[in-house]
């Protein structure tokens, strides 16, 4: 991933990073009756990008799940993204992180809906359940998304 974001930065291009950013009852842990461990908690070590990501100057940070009462797995649900990337003249994405078959996928759903174009940079990210992956692939296929296996 590092190689991706230091090749869009020297081309000035716009980076954007999204993160879980959960307030600490949040609905989708399973504390709270939801399907996921605690995690992402806001300000917490564990909603920080891994230190061994370069995020370049400028990097726009897009924070999702923010509300107590309702999950959100795209970086495009109710984050505005969309019209920002839109008003920047984007019209080709180019993905990778994690969860390649929750988040990712959520979020490259969306942006295929919205009409951008998606590739998905396949040695940039992982699944939390590998034995999904071919179904989650063969769906972002569907979509519209070019997958990419470039080094």
């Amino acid at each position: 991933m590092n190689r991706w974001l230091k090749a869009a930065a020297d081309a000035n291009l716009p980076v954007i990073a999204s993160r879980d950013w959960h307030t600490v009852d949040h609905c989708s842990f399973q504390t709270q009756g939801g399907p996921w461990p605690t995690h992402c908690i806001q300000d917490t070590w564990g909603a920080a990008f891994h230190p061994d990501l370069h995020l370049p100057t400028g990097t726009v940070i897009v924070s999702k799940g923010t509300a107590f009462d309702r999950d959100a797995y795209s970086a495009f649900d109710g984050t505005g993204l969309t019209d920002w990337l839109r008003k920047k003249g984007v019209k080709r994405l180019w993905v990778g992180g994690l969860a390649e078959d929750v988040c990712v996928f959520h979020s490259i759903k969306d942006a295929c809906a919205a009409g951008f174009q998606v590739h998905l940079l396949r040695n940039a990210t992982r699944p939390v359940f590998p034995d999904q992956e071919v179904p989650t692939l063969e769906a972002l296929r569907e979509a519209g998304t070019q997958l990419e296996d470039i080094a």
